[in-house]
Formats: C-alpha cells, sequence, structure tokens
C-alpha cells in the first residue's frame, strides 16, 4: 500500500509540473537571464579592454611627443634627492631597544617598557631637523615614503616587521646631529625611561658608511590633503 501511494504522489507531482510548464523548462527564464548578463559582462570587458589599448597608444604617442628627455646628470641629481642612489659618508647612529623581561616595576604599565613608533620618529625627526643628509632604519632606505608603525609588539617599516633593536644610521654633519639628539625634548624624556625602566639607548658616531639606495615602492596607493 505504500508503494503504490508512494508511486501515485510521485505521478500526481509529474503530472503538475508538466501542466505547470506547459512542455518548457521551469527554470529556463533564470538559466537564460545569467547567460545574458554573462555574455553582456564580457562583451563589455572587450570593449573596455580595447579603450584601454587606446588609451595607453596615446599616452605613449604623447610623450614621445612632449618635451625631450632630461640630461644624465639632471636624472642623477634628481635620483640622489630621492634617494634612489647610495650614499657614503660620516654618520651618527642610534640603537632602541625595549626594557630586560626581568624589569617590571610595580604600578608601571608593560606599553611604557618598550620601544614605540614614535620613539624611533623622534629619534629620525631629532636627526633631520640637525642637518641628516641620508638615512636608514633597520638597513632600509629612509625616504619621503617610508612609513612607521607598531604593530603589536614589532614595529612594521615599508610593509616590513621588524623586533628591536632597531637601528637608525644617519649620514651627515656628526657634530650637528649630535646637538640635535641633545637639544631634543623627546629624547630627553627617552633618557629618563632609559636610566629609570632600563629602556635601551646607545649612540656612536661612524667614521664612514655607505647607505644603501632606496627600493620601496615609488606608487601612491592613497593620500589626502592636510589644511
Amino acid at each position: 500500500m505504500a508503494t503504490i501511494a508512494v508511486c501515485v504522489l510521485a505521478g500526481f507531482m509529474i503530472a503538475a509540473s508538466a501542466v505547470t510548464s506547459r512542455g518548457t523548462d521551469l527554470r529556463s527564464n533564470r538559466n537564460t537571464d545569467l547567460i545574458q548578463l554573462v555574455e553582456q559582462r564580457a562583451q563589455r570587458n572587450r570593449v573596455l579592454q580595447s579603450s584601454l589599448t587606446d588609451l595607453r597608444a596615446d599616452v605613449d604617442a604623447l610623450s614621445k611627443a612632449g618635451t625631450p628627455a632630461l640630461p644624465q646628470q639632471q636624472l642623477e641629481v634628481a635620483a640622489a634627492l630621492a634617494g634612489f642612489t647610495a650614499v657614503a659618508g660620516p654618520a651618527v647612529s642610534v640603537t632602541l631597544t625595549d626594557a630586560p623581561l626581568t624589569v617590571r616595576p610595580v604600578g608601571v604599565d608593560e606599553d611604557l617598557l618598550v620601544v614605540h613608533q614614535q620613539d624611533i620618529q623622534a629619534m629620525m625627526n631629532a636627526l633631520w631637523s640637525s642637518g641628516a643628509e641620508a638615512m636608514t632604519l633597520q638597513g632600509q632606505r629612509v625616504s619621503a615614503r617610508t612609513g612607521v608603525k607598531c604593530v603589536g609588539n614589532t614595529v612594521v617599516i615599508q610593509g616590513v616587521p621588524y623586533a628591536p633593536p632597531y637601528v637608525i644610521v644617519a649620514i651627515g654633519d656628526q657634530k650637528r646631529m649630535t646637538a640635535g639628539l641633545a637639544a631634543s625634548d623627546y629624547v630627553r624624556i627617552y633618557k629618563q625611561y632609559v636610566d629609570r625602566y632600563k629602556l635601551g639607548y646607545a649612540q656612536r658616531v661612524i667614521d664612514d658608511v655607505t647607505l644603501p639606495g632606496y627600493t620601496g615602492t615609488v606608487e601612491l596607493t592613497s593620500a589626502t590633503v592636510n589644511r
């Protein structure tokens, strides 16, 4: 009896579907719409690709018809100013490290016992403002596009995470840079933490060092206007 009932129900469903579809696929409209949408998007992509090819050709033609290429000497000067070439000379280095793990003063936030983004930037700013001509951080050449930010207990520089010690090397007038570090209020406060909580600070002069050229990206991904 159960088998007969199932067969009757199946027959009823088949008949109902046949009557509803009137001999056509019940899902044909949906499939057709999707296929048409894909074809339309593909055609749109082909049109855009063709337009992009034409625009690139126009840009190349305009570039060739524009002003003549800069003399090699001007290109070399521009590359040096942008930090793309290696630089050698006398330098001052600053090394920053976290406090030892054994140092845990009562009532002091552990966040104050590690080197932060602002500490590194303060040292770099003091060196720049006192005449630094070129600089590296963790061996990477610093340029106008170099970003330094804290991520957990590490510092990310140009997309690469680093753990302490953080080493800054700046080429320039050693006496001026040394005086600039000594005159910086931020550096003075940092040194108080060095004395009180054993944060690491080491400063030395280097007779001659070669800093590599900048190798990071040169394309802007975002920008804002400062008012």
